[in-house]
């Protein structure tokens, strides 16, 4: 006699992440869509080749592959880590002031924007 139990566990489990991602009621955040756009407007100033951010640090931020690249002196985003990835320190303000992004007199990035970027790392920083 089969074993008919065993289907719907099986759907159920290949499922569950779908499953959680939709009862935390928290939309999937796209690279392309979502976090790129407020990279374009608020950091490719500096971080794109031969851009001032760039030269000193070795963070290019005009592609995905770039961005998770990090600087010369380790990585600035951790997938699923948004606390400890260095990107968002730095547009926080948590670091020292002399280094908070973007630099200088320049508008900090928004609120709401940095929110999305975090959730984007958090939900796993995809290329999606």
């Amino acid at each position: 006699m089969p074993n008919t139990g065993l289907a719907p566990k099986l759907l159920l489990f290949a499922l569950a992440p779908v499953l959680i991602t939709a009862c935390s009621g928290e939309e999937p955040v796209s690279f392309s869509q979502d976090v790129k756009p407020i990279i374009a407007e608020n950091c490719l100033a500096c971080h794109e080749s031969g851009g001032a951010g760039t030269e000193a640090s070795g963070f290019n931020m005009a592609s995905y592959d770039d961005l998770m690249k990090g600087t010369n002196f380790g990585p600035m985003v951790i997938a699923g880590d948004s606390e400890g990835s260095n990107m968002i320190v730095l547009m926080e303000g948590r670091a020292d002031p002399s280094i908070s992004m973007p630099h200088g007199n320049m508008d900090p990035v928004a609120k709401k924007d940095i929110a999305t970027i975090r959730r984007w790392v958090d939900q796993g920083a995809k290329n999606n």
